[in-house]
């Protein structure tokens, strides 16, 4: 499954030279992975809501080319690959219209429950992200 997320540039994410700033690529992998999960029958908040959260654990981000203020981006958001305790995606980050990847990165998350402790995914959560029998 792929999720591609459309985003708008805003004045906000952009430093004095109009190039937008590093660590907003981060929050552009949430947008993305948040509307991956909604698309996959798993908001955020009801994940929450049933106890199961998924915390950041490790990052990695590669830029290439600048993003600017107003360009419309398409963020691309996979479901790379999961273990019995965490979930790891992989994202693209373009222009609109160009197929060319201005930065692309992966994002691990561990599966915790209400606890706060590692715990396995539930099976419900692994049907519907279409990784039976993981």
């Amino acid at each position: 499954m792929k999720n591609i997320t459309p985003y708008r540039v805003i004045y906000g994410d952009t430093d004095q030279m109009g190039v937008a700033y590093y660590a907003n690529y981060l929050r552009w992998f949430e947008i993305g992975r948040t509307e991956f999960m909604r698309q996959a029958g798993i908001p955020y908040d009801q994940a929450e809501r049933e106890g199961i959260f998924f915390p950041v654990t490790e990052v990695q981000c590669r830029y290439r080319k600048p993003a600017r203020y107003d360009n419309l981006l398409w963020i691309e958001t996979t479901l790379e690959s999961l273990s019995p305790v965490a979930v790891r995606f992989h994202y693209r980050i373009g222009l609109e219209g160009d197929r060319t990847a201005l930065a692309s990165g992966w994002t691990k998350h561990a599966c915790l429950g209400p606890e706060r402790r590692l715990t396995p995914l539930p099976e419900a959560y692994a049907r519907l992200l279409g990784l039976d029998g993981h």
